[in-house]
Order: structure tokens, then sequence, then C-alpha cells
């Protein structure tokens, strides 16, 4: 048997919860973490130690999430990555300016 939309419980499901807005702040946290590397490589000019492969990676998974979210129709899935295949990108192309 379906839930009544007319339910207490119904609304409390399509109620933002505690872990979403955690989820939502740890995406915004992370990607801030990720700006002074960016920064690093493309105002200081220094990739050293950089590993293009790994960075690869996280674009893989980022852009594969992106799809993910896309076809889930999940916000929460989808707009984060668009933050990530951007500055995995920064990453990895500054990586190979100033390797």
């Amino acid at each position: 048997m379906a839930p009544d939309p007319a339910t207490p419980a119904a609304d409390a499901a399509q109620s933002p919860t505690v872990m979403n807005r955690l989820l939502g702040a740890m995406s915004i946290f992370t990607l801030l973490m990720t700006v002074p590397q960016v920064l690093t490589i493309w105002v200081g000019h220094q990739a050293a130690g950089v590993s293009v492969v790994s960075w690869s990676a996280y674009l893989v998974s980022a852009v594969l999430w992106f799809w993910y979210g896309l076809q889930q129709r999940d916000r929460n899935i989808y707009l984060p990555c668009v933050g990530w295949v951007a500055l995995d990108a920064a990453v990895i192309v500054g990586a190979v300016v100033y390797a």
C-alpha cells in the first residue's frame, strides 16, 4: 500500500533532512578545499608533485557521478559535480601547462 501524501510521514520524507544538509555542506567545503590547489598551479605556476593520473581519475569519477545524477534527476548529486569537473579540469590542464 502506498503512503497517503496527506499524512505527516509523507511530509517528513519530502523535507530536507539533516543528512541532506550535511552532504550539501560537505560538497561546498570539499570544493573550497580544492581551490588552493588550483590557485597554486595557475597563480603560482607550480605544478610539481601534482599527479595528472590521479586528477584524471577524479575527473572521470565526477563526470560519471554527474551523468548518474542527471539520470536520477537528483540536484544533490549533479550540481556539485559541475564544480568538480571544472576544478579537476583546471588542475589537469594547469599541471600539463606548468609541468
